[in-house]
């Protein structure tokens, strides 16, 4: 997409973003390492009782989850606490059930922030609960969840994975975008140049995750087409963190690609 397309809230500079860790992504993390980042996704959080179901067996098995008594307000506390951050926030969402999806979009549209849904855990709880990637082969649902969010004026991002048997990603953006998504988030995994794909089928907004680590890593999902980058596990390590930001901002800098 070109940025003079993009909407205002993925307008951010630089053009990395801190990807969500569940459990551990929340506003403290975010503002530990804002001054490398122009955007931070925060949860992901379940909203509805399937997902918080599984996300508490998740739990059961020492993997990190929040689990808050109440979703909604647990997003609009936390979105709340960066709003003197300059960073663009957004939050990475679990659920089955479509109201509670509206509601947290419209926190997130009251705060300024983007609702980002969640069709890429691969965790089994979660696909048996029937979200996560599970969504990426039901295009149906994800298309309700998508019209869902937009419905509340919220910007929307999709959180996706690349190479799920079946799945063909750039089709797939194709029919979210309809659906009224601004932005697609894709875990390349070992197919960086699905980047490309997704970026030349739709308008999206691409951010491109996986292995984004230095100037070489930026420069490849860059040269593909993407208009941000992410960074996941690395997120609280500075050394990472810093050279990703100042690649990114010369690679736009430069203004052409190379």
């Amino acid at each position: 997409m070109s940025r003079d397309a993009a909407p205002e809230l993925l307008d951010f500079r630089p053009q990395v973003a801190l990807a969500s860790l569940s459990g551990e992504a929340d506003a403290e993390w975010a503002r530990a390492s804002s001054e490398y980042a122009g955007a931070a996704v925060l949860g992901g959080v379940a909203l509805d009782e399937a997902t918080r179901e599984a996300a508490r067996e998740l739990v059961a098995r020492d993997r990190s989850e929040f689990l808050p008594a109440d979703p909604v307000a647990f997003v609009d506390e936390q979105l709340a606490a960066l709003s003197d951050t300059p960073l663009q926030a957004g939050f990475n969402v679990r659920t089955t059930e479509l109201p509670p999806l509206g509601s947290v979009a419209a926190v997130c549209h009251d705060r300024d922030a983007f609702v980002e849904i969640n069709a890429h855990c691969r965790q089994e709880e979660m696909c048996a609960a029937g979200v996560g990637e599970t969504l990426l082969r039901s295009p149906d649902r994800l298309r309700a969840q998508v019209d869902t969010a937009a419905e509340t004026g919220a910007t929307v991002s999709v959180k996706v994975r690349a190479e799920v048997d079946g799945v063909d990603l750039p089709a797939l953006a194709e029919r979210i975008e309809a659906a009224g998504a601004d932005a697609v988030h894709v875990d390349a995994m070992d197919t960086e140049s699905v980047v490309g794909d997704v970026s030349a089928a739709t308008d999206l907004f691409v951010i491109a995750n996986n292995e984004v680590r230095d100037r070489a890593s930026v420069r490849e999902y860059l040269n593909y087409g993407a208009d941000a980058v992410s960074v996941g596990r690395p997120s609280n390590e500075p050394a990472v963190l810093e050279r990703v930001s100042d690649a990114t901002t010369a690679w736009f800098a430069e203004g052409v690609e190379s």
